[in-house]
């Protein structure tokens, strides 16, 4: 029997939230419930080859859209506002070539996003205590003087586009193999 689809839509709260909370809380729940979600369904039907396929040199394959968010997910949050040191290698994101599997792609990018979602966790909670002034906190992530909420919504922002680009290259591959939505659920009106 298929799994049910998701709606990919975040649970309102019981209770208001304040504003910062809420943002990251979005934040956390776009990159770990939706986007990695997409993006692994969409793997899941791909053979190994077509994580590389490409349709000309100028543009980038499924494989090296992975390394990419990887490394600007890990350089801008990771390092930019959790401290780790950053050893980002951006060229090396897009010169691969068939060099590394589906599995091992899966895992580097769920390692990867489960270490945002420390530094998002970690974050939240000095909201609570601290309101909003953590996510005004100035951090230099790739040379660009940012507050910390400026990163996080670039990191979300940056992610959901390349998400898009991973699943349009999945589907051009495969067709309707990928299903995200039921889309009579998509025609209800309120």
């Amino acid at each position: 029997m298929k799994e049910a689809r998701r709606s990919f839509l975040l649970e309102t709260p019981g209770e208001p939230l304040p504003t910062a909370q809420a943002f990251l809380r979005h934040a956390r729940f776009r990159l770990r419930e939706d986007y990695q979600v997409k993006i692994a369904s969409a793997l899941a039907e791909l053979a190994e080859e077509q994580l590389w396929w490409r349709p000309n040199e100028a543009s980038n394959s499924i494989g090296n859209l992975i390394l990419h968010l990887c490394g600007n997910i890990r350089q801008w949050m990771i390092a930019g506002v959790g401290g780790a040191t950053d050893a980002r290698d951006r060229n090396s994101e897009f010169e691969k070539r068939r060099q590394i599997s589906k599995e091992d792609l899966l895992a580097l990018l769920t390692a990867t996003l489960g270490e945002v979602d420390a530094v998002l966790s970690k974050l939240e909670s000095e909201t609570v205590a601290n309101s909003d002034a953590p996510l005004q906190r100035q951090i230099v992530p790739q040379g660009f003087a940012q507050t910390v909420f400026d990163s996080v919504f670039h990191v979300v922002e940056h992610f959901s586009y390349h998400t898009g680009q991973i699943v349009f290259i999945a589907k051009l591959l495969i067709g309707e193999r990928i299903r995200y939505y039921d889309d009579r659920q998509l025609d209800v009106r309120s």
